[in-house]
C-alpha cells in the first residue's frame, strides 16, 4: 500500500498535469476559432471552382484534345496516395483515423496488383505508415514551422505533385485528410485530385438550369489553366480543413484528459484521507493501549 507521502506526490503530479491539459484545451479552443473561420471561408471558392470545372469537363471530357489532368494517362497502374496529417500529437484519434483510411486503400490497391507511392504531409502520418510501407514513402513534407496555413504553403506541394504527374511517375493521385464538421465530428475524406473527378450536382440557381454556356477563350484553353490551379486550391482547402479538425480533436482530447485527471485526483485524495485516518486511528490505539498498560 502506498505511503501518505507517495500519495501526496501523485496527487500533486496529477494536479500539475491537469493544469497543462486545461491550458492546452484553452489554446486549442482559441486556435480552433481562427482555423474554423479560415476553413469555412475557403469552402465557397473551392466549391465554385469545382462547379465551373465540372461544367467544362462535361463538354470537353472524352474528346481527343482533353487536357491530361482531366482525361488521365489512360492507365491505372501507379497510384500516388497523399496522406495529410498533423505535425503534433495529443489530438485524440485525428491522425490515426486518416492513416487507417489511407492504409486500407493502399492494401486494397496492392491486392489488385497496383503500384503505390506515398507522399506524407505531416510527420505523424509518416510515423505510423513507415512501419508497414516505408519502401513506398517518397518523402515527408514538414510543416512544423507553419503557424497558419496559407495558399503559399499548399502551392509548392501541388507543384511537386503536378511535376510528378507530367513526368509520368503516377497515373492517379488521391488525397486523404479530415474534413471539419463540428468540434465533435471530423470526417475522414478521400479526394481524387488527378485525374480531376467531379461529383454531379444540381445547379443551385434554378433559373440557370438547361442554360448553354459559351466560353471565351475555348474550353480546352481555360481547362489547361484552371485544372493545375484546382489541384492547388483543393490541396489548400484540405490543409485548412485538417487544421480545424486537428484543433477540434485536440480540444476534445484535452477536455477529456482534464476531466480524467480530476477524477483521478478525487480517487487519490479519498485514498489519502482514508490512509491518513487509518494512521491516526492506529496511533490513538497505540497511545491508549500504552496508557492502559501503565
Amino acid at each position: 500500500m502506498a505511503s501518505l507521502k507517495d500519495l501526496k506526490i501523485r496527487i500533486n503530479s496529477v494536479a500539475s498535469t491537469q493544469k497543462i491539459t486545461q491550458a492546452m484545451k484553452m489554446v486549442a479552443a482559441s486556435k480552433l476559432r481562427r482555423a474554423q473561420e479560415a476553413a469555412e471561408a475557403a469552402r465557397p471558392y473551392a466549391t465554385r471552382m469545382e462547379k465551373v470545372l465540372s461544367g467544362l469537363a462535361m463538354s470537353v471530357g472524352g474528346q481527343p484534345g482533353a487536357p491530361k489532368l482531366l482525361a488521365g494517362t489512360g492507365a491505372d497502374k501507379v497510384h500516388l496516395v497523399i496522406v495529410a496529417t498533423s505535425e503534433r500529437g495529443l489530438c485524440g484519434g485525428f491522425n490515426t483515423s486518416i492513416v487507417r483510411a489511407a492504409r486500407l486503400k493502399i492494401e486494397a490497391l496492392m491486392k489488385e496488383g497496383k503500384e503505390v507511392k506515398i507522399l506524407c504531409i505531416g510527420k505523424k502520418g509518416f510515423a505510423q505508415l513507415k512501419h508497414l510501407h516505408s519502401d513506398k514513402i517518397l518523402d515527408v513534407i514538414d510543416m512544423s514551422d507553419v503557424r497558419q496555413v496559407s495558399f503559399s504553403d499548399a502551392s509548392p506541394v501541388a507543384m511537386r505533385v503536378l511535376k510528378m504527374f507530367e513526368e509520368g511517375e503516377f497515373d492517379v493521385a488521391t488525397l486523404y485528410y479530415s474534413r471539419f464538421k463540428s468540434i465533435l465530428t471530423q470526417i475522414v475524406t478521400a479526394q481524387q485530385l488527378i485525374p480531376a473527378a467531379f461529383e454531379e450536382k444540381d445547379d443551385e440557381d434554378e433559373g440557370l438550369k438547361g442554360a448553354i454556356y459559351r466560353y471565351e477563350p475555348e474550353e480546352e484553353e481555360i481547362l489547361s489553366t484552371l485544372l493545375p490551379r484546382n489541384v492547388t486550391v483543393q490541396l489548400f482547402k484540405a490543409l485548412l480543413e485538417n487544421a480545424a479538425s486537428e484543433q477540434g480533436a485536440r480540444m476534445i482530447a484535452m477536455d477529456s484528459a482534464t476531466r480524467n485527471a480530476g477524477d483521478m485526483i478525487d480517487r487519490l485524495t479519498l485514498q489519502y484521507n482514508r490512509s491518513r485516518q487509518a494512521a491516526i486511528t492506529k496511533e490513538l490505539i497505540e497511545i491508549i493501549s500504552g496508557a492502559e498498560a501503565l
